[in-house]
């Protein structure tokens, strides 16, 4: 139990420090469920780990993930032309290319891939997460580390880095905050999460907002007041795609920063539910 909890905590604390803070949505209690297994990355989890490999694999991919204007990407991770498969040296059928289709055999990252072309979407800021999650399963299926435990260790690598990538990509584009700000940065718009408030009304607005959370009450009144700031990111989330739509870069900011408060609160609301 004691080295499981050993195990554990190394990739919290690499995926935490590698994701900027906005990016940083529950890492230590985040879970998907892949078929009919569901794999659990918690530091406090006594649980025994399920999957080795992707943990390695994740630990990697998340350490080695840099920042920059245009694109996140893996310094180390090996540049793919991704003209031909490795393996069998088959043009793809398809794109992006992940996986080929001829061989069955993962491919490496190549990271002039964005997010948006992953789940073969549009580079747009609205899209419907019903299509996501769909994708999402039908890449796991494919490019899963489980499905190569028996292949050589070079397309262990490139299914763990793939997989990494997959869920990275699949966790930003279902939140709205780390989809605007990707959405920017792929622009060359730079986003800075942590930009003081120099709005007076946003200010007050945030200070009143935090004293009422203070003073909930009970559940009930704290869970309204998070009603109530899932509204306003619904509506700064719809005026971020109206400012993007119109490449008004500038209000488009003013929009995340909105986004990013509220989105905090909400987060302190999480803790004291």
């Amino acid at each position: 139990m004691n080295r499981t909890k050993k195990l554990w905590k190394p990739f919290c604390q690499v995926a935490h420090r590698a994701l900027p803070s906005t990016s940083r949505f529950k890492l230590s209690n985040y879970n998907y469920n892949f078929a009919t297994q569901i794999y659990f990355l918690d530091c406090t989890s006594s649980s025994r780990i399920q999957n080795p490999s992707l943990y390695r694999g994740l630990c990697y991919y998340f350490e080695n993930l840099k920042f920059s204007g245009r694109s996140f990407c893996s310094e180390s991770a090996e540049k793919a032309s991704n003209a031909t498969c490795w393996n069998c040296n088959e043009a793809p059928k398809a794109a992006p290319f992940l996986f080929c289709e001829s061989c069955r055999s993962v491919q490496p990252v190549d990271h002039s891939v964005d997010y948006f072309q992953i789940f073969g979407l549009g580079k747009k800021y609205e899209i419907g997460n019903e299509k996501l999650e769909g994708k999402y399963k039908d890449w796991q299926k494919r490019i899963h580390p489980d499905l190569v435990h028996s292949k050589s260790e070079k397309e262990r690598e490139y299914a763990a880095e793939q997989s990494g990538r997959v869920i990275e990509a699949y966790r930003t584009l279902t939140n709205p905050l780390a989809r605007a700000i990707y959405i920017l940065r792929l622009e060359g718009v730079e986003v800075n999460e942590e930009e003081t408030v120099s709005e007076p009304e946003l200010l007050m607005e945030i200070m009143e907002i935090r004293e009422a959370v203070e003073d909930a009450a009970d559940s009930q009144t704290l869970k309204e007041i998070q009603s109530q700031m899932q509204e306003k990111l619904i509506h700064w989330g719809n005026s971020f795609a109206n400012a993007y739509q119109n490449r008004n870069f500038d209000e488009a900011r003013v929009c995340i920063r909105r986004m990013t408060y509220y989105h905090r609160v909400n987060e302190e609301i999480a803790k004291k539910l």
